[in-house]
């Protein structure tokens, strides 16, 4: 369920026509307020751990201090609750992305996105309710995990994340499954015959057992330890 009343954002990029743009987009939906923009990495995080924003459209590549450091710390600085950082990317950063979405980033948007997919993504983001761009999303993940699996790909059996997915149940692992293959709710209830509110409830109790923020945690889980 999306959330109700206002979401409240804050825009970074290093280009004062782009933080404009976004900004006015963005503030001319009714259910969104920009109470901030930074210019820079730096800056974003002093702004939004002051702010509390529910939103921060981020962009990758900014002077002083890049979009995935200044998320990293945005993230660990204990904010209740934490905000959903949208990075804001082309498709030549495949690499970044997935880091970005390993550290906890909620997903992505393309720099040149139409004005609906703007104000969907906040929505999403904050609701946790479904991907953005799961096409590319998955795309990237899966490629990034094949290139550069790191120190949390192919889990030892015993490990903590094997235990975790060892606690799913047969329909909760198909519907991770699902989640990973960046289908929504709806699509998810239409595979799997079972009704979009069961899956809601699936699809929580996936999050909860596997200690996950949002589903776009969950499809870097889910490539990172074979599900997908």
């Amino acid at each position: 369920m999306e959330q109700s009343g206002n979401i409240t954002a804050v825009v970074v990029d290093d280009q004062a026509m782009v933080r404009q743009g976004f900004a006015a987009l963005l503030g001319a939906q009714p259910d969104i307020t920009v109470v901030a923009d930074a210019a820079d990495g730096a800056e974003a995080v002093d702004r939004v751990t002051r702010l509390h924003p529910d939103v921060v459209f981020m962009d990758v590549r900014m002077p002083v201090m890049d979009g995935l450091e200044a998320a990293r710390r945005i993230l660990a600085a204990g904010l209740d609750p934490a905000p959903r950082i949208i990075m804001l990317t082309t498709f030549d950063l495949d690499d970044y992305v997935f880091e970005a979405l390993r550290a906890g980033c909620s997903g992505f948007l393309l720099k040149d996105a139409p004005a609906d997919e703007l104000a969907r993504a906040a929505r999403l983001a904050v609701s946790g309710e479904a991907l953005l761009a799961p096409t590319v999303t998955r795309r990237l993940i899966a490629d990034a995990v094949a290139r550069h699996p790191g120190p949390t790909a192919r889990r030892a059996a015993g490990s903590p994340a094997a235990r975790r997915l060892a606690e799913l149940t047969p329909r909760e692992r198909e519907v991770l499954e699902q989640i990973a293959t960046g289908r929504s709710n709806q699509e998810i209830a239409e595979v799997l015959f079972i009704s979009e509110e069961t899956v809601k409830t699936h699809v929580r109790r996936v999050l909860q057992k596997l200690q996950l923020r949002d589903r776009v945690q969950a499809v870097v889980f889910a490539y990172e330890n074979g599900v997908a």
